[in-house]
């Protein structure tokens, strides 16, 4: 004889035993996953929307960039800020615009500092006496024994010259160049040489002849090592060095000196 009580439904028996049936699905939790997934997939694809025509060629991308070309107009260096912002909105892979970590930064620094002064030195004591330049920087001669003015200049050179230049006139240039003109030898020299031409031009108002030809020779030179290596922050470091050599030479009045010491 058996007793009723001791009887297990089925529904009762499932909760005693392993199984599928132990475990029922939990349809809330699915839905909100695809919902979240769902979301963020709408997320990316609106993102996309506004990148690709940041990166290509047509209104919004010639729009970026004249205002990335008219940044600086504002203050410096609001072109070589607005450059990074681009690339971001754009998701344009910061390596396409030179922006690669060095293997090893104490060597890349390095580098940049010695190459930056020698590159200097021999501008001023080869090169521009070569090309009939006078020895005194009359654009820049008022910095001579000027304390009051070096912290400003540190500025224009660190993040004007070493951060903003390069990264617009080499770095996003030769990107958005790239893009028309592709990766093949032939387009790499066309970037050098119109780079160049435009870094020398953009040095014309305020340093006249001398300084177009010494801006030209380091944009040949700076953009040769770019479109080979690919990457920028060795020739920040080495714009930067360049420069403060520059300014020492002008601030201890050692312009001239350096400037005959092959050619009297």
């Amino acid at each position: 004889m058996t007793n009723d009580n001791s009887r297990e439904t089925p529904g009762t028996a499932s909760t005693h035993q392993g199984g599928a049936l132990s475990k029922p699905p939990v349809p809330e939790e699915r839905s909100g996953s695809c919902r979240i997934n769902r979301r963020s997939l709408e997320d990316n694809s609106n993102e996309e929307r506004v990148a690709r025509p940041l990166r290509g060629f047509g209104p919004l991308g010639i729009l970026a960039i004249l205002i990335i070309l008219g940044g600086n107009a504002l203050f410096v260096p609001l072109s070589g800020i607005l450059v990074l912002v681009w690339a971001w909105l754009s998701r344009t892979p910061w390596p396409e615009i030179g922006y690669v970590r060095p293997r090893c930064w104490l060597r890349t620094i390095a580098v940049g500092i010695l190459f930056g002064v020698a590159f200097k030195f021999a501008m001023k004591s080869i090169v521009m006496p070569l090309l009939g330049a006078p020895p005194i920087n009359q654009a820049f001669h008022f910095l001579a024994g000027n304390t009051a003015a070096l912290p400003w200049m540190l500025y224009l050179i660190i993040a004007g010259a070493g951060f903003g230049e390069e990264t617009v006139f080499r770095g996003w240039a030769f990107e958005r160049l790239g893009k028309l003109l592709g990766s093949a030898p032939w387009a790499k020299v066309v970037m050098v040489l119109f780079t160049s031409a435009w870094f020398g031009y953009d040095h014309y108002a305020f340093q006249g002849q001398p300084g177009v030809e010494q801006a030209v020779i380091v944009g040949l030179t700076f953009g040769t090592i770019f479109a080979v290596t690919g990457r920028l922050f060795l020739l920040m470091i080495a714009h930067v060095a360049f420069d403060l050599t520059a300014l020492a030479l002008i601030y201890w009045d050692c312009e001239t000196a350096v400037a005959h010491f092959f050619f009297k």
